[in-house]
């Protein structure tokens, strides 16, 4: 089978820095926890489990040790609970997260009510929601009713939707009666760079693999989109997860990844068809 793989795919620079500097910390460091997994990718979190690094879900039953805060960020009061107990934090935020968190305070700071388009459950919203005062999350029409009429309005964005998606939910928007608004452009490139590799790509193969975690938003997002030009797209976690019946037929597989997919579950993935 003839494998292409798109132009840009895997690791950006934020899931990097933010998986060395766990496995800088694991190594001169004990008692490491995570706030929640360091990024959305199983294979790489378990990877860190097995040198040390704790995934938890709360701080509660922690009394000493360093807490990690992972590259989707973290709320103001979750990081005035770990200093007030005590506990070491070692900040791997993505740095596009940061400067969105930072944007979203300076709005309320200035006076506007701040939506932010994106899936309120997501973890780099819950932090950017937890960053400022007078924010809501809004996803589609049926969350306008959040935004207050006759507000002056911030309007920003999670950095791993789609720009169609933000243009669409701007434009809904500015039909909620507003007295001022302000929009900041806050879509991370490097994640419109892999939606657009994989749009193309996708369109000159017979099957499209999407590689990467289940509950990655920019994962998700290179699947939503492929599928949108190619019904035989498939997200996979990993190879283990492949159908062999779904390449009957095929000649050529296009494979993507998101940005907190590691090199070797892409390269594995690679050598597997290319057998085939």
């Amino acid at each position: 089978m003839q494998v292409i793989v798109a132009q840009t795919c895997g690791f950006c620079r934020g899931v990097k820095n933010a998986i060395n500097t766990a496995q800088s910390t694991l190594e001169t460091t004990e008692n490491v926890y995570c706030l929640g997994h360091i990024i959305h990718n199983e294979d790489a979190v378990n990877q860190l489990a097995k040198s040390g690094m704790k995934c938890i879900e709360s701080l509660d039953h922690i009394e000493s040790g360093t807490v990690l805060i992972r590259s989707h960020g973290a709320t103001r009061k979750e990081i005035e609970k770990i200093r007030l107990k005590g506990l070491n934090i070692v900040d791997a935020t993505c740095v596009l997260v940061k400067r969105v968190q930072k944007i979203a305070a300076l709005l309320s700071n200035e006076g506007y009510f701040t939506i932010i388009v994106g899936d309120e459950n997501h973890p780099e919203v819950k932090a950017i929601v937890g960053s400022a005062d007078n924010i809501t999350v809004v996803n589609g029409k049926d969350d306008l009713h959040k935004i207050p009429q006759n507000k002056k309005l911030g309007l920003i964005c999670q950095t791993t939707q789609s720009p169609e998606h933000f243009a669409e939910m701007i434009k809904e928007i500015a039909l909620v009666p507003f007295v001022e608004i302000k929009i900041i452009n806050t879509l991370c490139k490097e994640a419109i760079k892999r939606q657009k590799s994989a749009v193309d790509l996708c369109k000159k193969v017979d099957i499209m693999f999407v590689l990467g975690g289940l509950t990655s938003a920019n994962t998700c997002k290179l699947a939503e989109l492929c599928r949108c030009y190619n019904d035989q797209t498939y997200h996979l976690q990993n190879i283990t997860e492949l159908d062999e019946s779904f390449l009957k037929g095929k000649k050529t597989a296009g494979i993507t990844a998101g940005a907190s997919t590691p090199d070797w579950v892409i390269q594995e993935f690679v050598e597997y068809l290319e057998k085939v």
